[in-house]
């Protein structure tokens, strides 16, 4: 594994949390980046992720005072256990018992990753969280209402001090606490890894390894690298929801051509994230490779790999689910759904 040292960090900034002098160095986090990854996206030498930048991500990331309700924090939709999705619920829910109209994606690698959302209506990370934050049927957050509240907050104050060596109390230091947290979230320890790395404890059955050689065969074009994701926005053959009529990529484009494209999902911990697509209409893996199977719609814009010689989607035999699903399991990373480091508590 490669680690990324950002030792020039560590200047000393006054601990104010009891208004007293006491001097506290803000430490640099190691940001290991694992042997079977590809290159980092997010640049960290911008934003160098520290102990108290990370500890301010976090707390802001749990904290619901940042939405209109004071209720609905970024933890409420992104469970850690699950991956940081909102498991078991087909749409993300807001304020007001608000509900939106695509499921909850998981946060995971994010430092890889090249656009977010589902429509990738950001390529920065540090820009991303002002979409759920200000939406009217997520947070509904104000963000002069939140500088305001987190500027009457002791906690905060001695926070942001720690964190930035201005000290200062604003959106941009905002953001670059909330990437911090993200950036840390690395989930790379799942028992493919392990097999892909040659550790111990990365020993694949026969059906895995046969899930593994027809997920290569049928799925890794899309699914691409170790990181389960080759950051594109692809048609996958969904009927189009009448009652919602995402339109995906278009949205942000207005391009013909990106009609009903949506960024491909990393699949890790697929096992833990149901339910499925980016309008949870699948509530089971199985019922996902039946869809594959037999279920894609053709289009303008569906994607080529799925339409090969007059064949829509990707025939599967029974038992070809089955050992897709084994390998798919593999994908599940124990320790980072279970690390205290990214917990509320």
């Amino acid at each position: 594994m490669k680690k990324i040292y950002f030792c020039f960090l560590l200047f000393p900034l006054l601990f104010s949390c009891t208004d007293n002098d006491d001097a506290y160095i803000n430490k640099p986090l190691d940001f290991v980046v694992p042997s079977n990854f590809p290159e980092l996206q997010y640049n960290l030498a911008l934003n160098p992720p520290t102990e108290k930048g990370f500890e301010l991500g976090k707390k802001l990331f749990y904290d619901g005072r940042l939405a209109s309700d004071g209720l609905v924090s970024c933890g409420f939709c992104h469970i850690q256990e699950n991956a940081f999705t909102h498991h078991g619920h087909t749409f993300s829910h807001g304020v007001g018992e608000g509900i939106g109209t695509r499921n909850t994606p998981s946060i995971q690698n994010m430092s890889y990753q090249t656009a977010f959302m589902y429509d990738g209506a950001t390529n920065h990370l540090d820009l991303q969280p002002i979409i759920p934050l200000t939406n009217v049927v997520e947070m509904n957050g104000d963000l002069n209402a939140i500088l305001v509240m987190m500027k009457g907050d002791p906690a905060y104050r001695s926070l942001y001090k720690q964190a930035f060596k201005d000290g200062a109390i604003t959106t941009e230091n905002m953001l670059k606490a909330l990437s911090q947290f993200m950036v840390m979230l690395t989930s790379s320890n799942s028992k493919f890894d392990k097999y892909s790395r040659n550790e111990t404890g990365g020993s694949l059955t026969t059906d895995e390894l046969a899930g593994y050689a027809l997920f290569n065969a049928n799925c890794a074009s899309c699914h691409a690298t170790d990181l389960m994701t080759d950051n594109s926005f692809r048609n996958n053959g969904l009927v189009i929801n009448p009652a919602i009529n995402d339109v995906g990529r278009y949205r942000v484009t207005e391009l013909a051509k990106d009609y009903y494209k949506f960024k491909v999902p990393s699949l890790r911990n697929v096992e833990m994230t149901a339910p499925y697509m980016h309008d949870g209409r699948f509530g089971s893996l199985e019922s996902v490779l039946d869809f594959y199977s037999s279920g894609v719609t053709d289009s303008s814009t569906l994607d080529p790999i799925l339409k090969h010689n007059g064949v829509l989607g990707i025939p599967l035999t029974e038992t070809q689910k089955l050992q897709l699903i084994a390998f798919l399991k593999t994908l599940t990373d124990n320790q980072y759904l279970t690390d205290k480091r990214f917990s509320e508590y």
